[in-house]
């Protein structure tokens, strides 16, 4: 996906995604070095599955220890 950063307020870029230009508001300190009104960015958001998986069963590891402990 395309998207082109439309405006700098404030430390925030407004940036337009995609056709339909959706505009997002981004701080300036996520965007690459040297990016300004006008430049093209390549977006690629991608699911990470492995790390989801990971985060919940941390979350119930934490939610089985907190039961345990209810009970004690």
């Amino acid at each position: 996906m395309k998207a082109v950063i439309d405006r700098i307020e404030n430390n925030t870029a407004v940036v337009l995604f995609g056709e339909e230009e959706i505009a997002v508001n981004i701080p300036l300190i996520l965007l690459p070095d040297g990016a300004k009104e006008g430049s093209i960015l390549k977006v690629n958001l991608e699911l990470d599955t492995a790390a989801e998986l990971q985060q919940r069963e941390k979350i119930s590891r934490l939610l089985e220890k907190l039961k345990n402990k209810n009970h004690t």
